[in-house]
């Protein structure tokens, strides 16, 4: 499939500084787009620009829990190219720890950056794209966002609410032109399994993504960015969901 549709679009990527991210900013500067990158580690993204430097790549520092922070991003997007036409929301935490654990802190982070984090992202860009009369808003959900297991009560929960809200924003905002897409990845291997607490859990991600290899690659999810947003504008891919193969959960 062509990249016509990807080439030139003016593209923001929030939690670009490493696994899914930093791939989907890899294939989408490749197709053509337009990228600005941000994430909270100033030192990952120039690295990442650095290496992108035949292409027309962007980075601004930011902290998606920061409403002024993720509007800057968008800012530069705006004073550099007058638009934006694809906001990715892919920033994330999963600490995953039994309920009985009460780890009010650790709950309050994942809603601060698993929620709120996607619905300043939406609310930066979001009277832009009415204004220009189109755009597309994309948030990582997750298979958690469909299945809940044991330890994953929160993150899950967060990531049903990004569900709903990126459906709510579908129906809003369908008449203005504006497309909204999530993509559910299952077990993939980036560093998401470090934002953990508990060790046996981590170790247990880290043995079956890294060790055994059964995680998917971000570039494999990249993938699925990437065709989600190379579609003609009257087409929307609302939801993708990608597994492992050998993923039973």
């Amino acid at each position: 499939m062509s990249n016509q549709y990807i080439n030139n679009k003016v593209v923001i990527i929030m939690g670009a500084s490493s696994g899914i991210g930093e791939a989907t900013a890899r294939r989408l500067a490749e197709d053509g787009a337009k990228v600005i990158i941000s994430a909270r580690r100033e030192d990952r993204l120039k690295k990442i620009a650095a290496s992108l430097s035949a292409y027309e790549v962007n980075y601004q520092v930011a902290d998606v829990r920061v409403f002024e922070d993720v509007q800057s991003v968008v800012k530069l997007a705006m004073t550099k190219y007058g638009r934006v036409d694809v906001l990715y929301n892919n920033a994330g935490i999963m600490p995953l720890n039994p309920l009985s654990q009460l780890r009010l802190d650790e709950w309050r982070a994942m809603l601060d950056t698993n929620i709120m984090g996607v619905l300043n992202g939406i609310a930066a860009v979001l009277p832009i794209m009415e204004k220009q009369g189109g755009g597309q808003i994309l948030a990582t959900d997750s298979v958690a966002g469909h299945v809940v297991e044991q330890t994953s009560a929160v993150y899950a929960g967060t990531k049903f609410a990004v569900r709903a809200i990126m459906e709510g924003l579908r129906q809003e905002e369908k008449d203005q032109g504006i497309r909204s897409t999530i993509i559910s990845p299952g077990l993939v291997d980036t560093e998401l399994y470090t934002t953990v607490d508990d060790a046996e859990t981590q170790a247990y991600l880290k043995q079956k993504a890294k060790i055994d290899g059964l995680g998917l690659n971000p570039e494999t999810v990249a993938n699925a960015v990437a065709f989600a947003i190379n579609q003609p504008a009257g087409a929307t891919v609302n939801e993708v969901l990608i597994r492992p193969t050998k993923q039973e959960g």
